[in-house]
């Protein structure tokens, strides 16, 4: 176990380098500057404001001194927010994207698992093909139909939940249905195939032949035996709901890490661009990290083929 921990480790660590070098030179390599304006500036002036910032000086200094620095904990200071450091700026708003996304994730499992438990047991019923035309509909909407009905319907007409900005329990509810709906239809589509599957196996038939009832079958043997699949895949939905949840932020207007992104892409913001790209890295390859070491303990033969490779 310690070996393949170690091995999934050294991956993680190498993808976020890697991570760290294609966004830092394909940002440079980008047109435009920082500071770029539409107004004129003399070549002295821009030359001074590229040596103040060290952008005058080799791309392969500029990023050593970065990830330097970053490896340290320090992600320098922004560019459109002077004089405040990106890991201020980060930590401010990183807080409101992971309850976010932790709240969409906990709607996505708590509805997704039980819709999908429901079509497999009632497989070809009207319960199946209405939890699987409501799965079809969640992954085919877009977020920002989805989040234009629900304000529509929820705080114009009903006027139960505010339609924006994020100033308690109640204004977290139509957010968190726009993002965990997607990821609750995937799990929902997911979790049917497998138990379909599992119940079709001969320890399932055999749990029937003891006597048991449908119900003791499809919860206590059938479903518990339908989460592996689910494990593999929490991961990156737990890491898509926090890196993308952009559109949902800026629908609600949310201050969180989204809006952050945006601006900071489109401002040529170097620093904070590459201290939220490098924070949203992480998540995500810390989720697949964590799942890929659950996994490997849940089900030993893939930590013994990792080993023996």
């Amino acid at each position: 176990m310690i070996h393949y921990f170690t091995t999934r480790l050294g991956s993680a660590l190498i993808t976020l380098f890697f991570l760290a070098v294609i966004t830092f030179f394909t940002l440079r390599l980008a047109p435009g500057g920082p500071f770029d304006t539409e107004r004129a500036t003399t070549p002295e002036i821009q030359a001074s404001i590229n040596q103040q910032y060290g952008l005058d000086r080799p791309l392969i200094v500029q990023f050593a001194d970065w990830f330097a620095g970053a490896a340290k904990g320090d992600l320098k200071t922004s560019f459109q927010y002077l004089g405040r450091p990106v890991s201020e700026i980060i930590f401010g708003a990183l807080p409101n994207s992971l309850v976010l996304g932790g709240w969409a994730l906990l709607f996505a499992v708590a509805l997704g698992l039980p819709l999908g438990a429901l079509a497999a047991w009632k497989q070809n019923t009207v319960w199946d093909f209405s939890a699987m035309f409501a799965a079809v509909a969640g992954v085919c909407l877009p977020s920002y139909l989805v989040a234009s009905v629900l304000i529509l319907v929820f705080s114009m007409w009903l006027h139960w939940f505010p339609p924006a900005l994020w100033e308690g329990p109640q204004s977290y509810v139509l957010p968190v249905i726009t993002l965990g709906l997607r990821p609750m239809a995937i799990l929902a589509r997911l979790i049917r195939a497998s138990m379909i599957e599992v119940l079709r196996s001969d320890y399932i038939r055999t749990a029937r032949a003891k006597g048991l009832s449908q119900g003791s079958v499809v919860m206590k043997h059938a479903l518990k035996n339908s989460l592996i699949p689910v494990v593999t895949l929490l991961g990156p939905i737990m890491a898509n709901l926090v890196t993308g949840s952009f559109l949902v932020e800026y629908v609600f207007e949310i201050p969180g890490m989204g809006k952050h992104f945006i601006t900071s892409v489109i401002n040529r913001d170097y620093p904070l661009a590459l201290g939220v790209t490098l924070i949203y890295g992480v998540i995500l390859i810390s989720c697949n990290f964590f799942v890929d070491v659950a996994y490997g303990y849940i089900d030993p033969r893939i930590r013994v083929l990792e080993e023996g490779a």
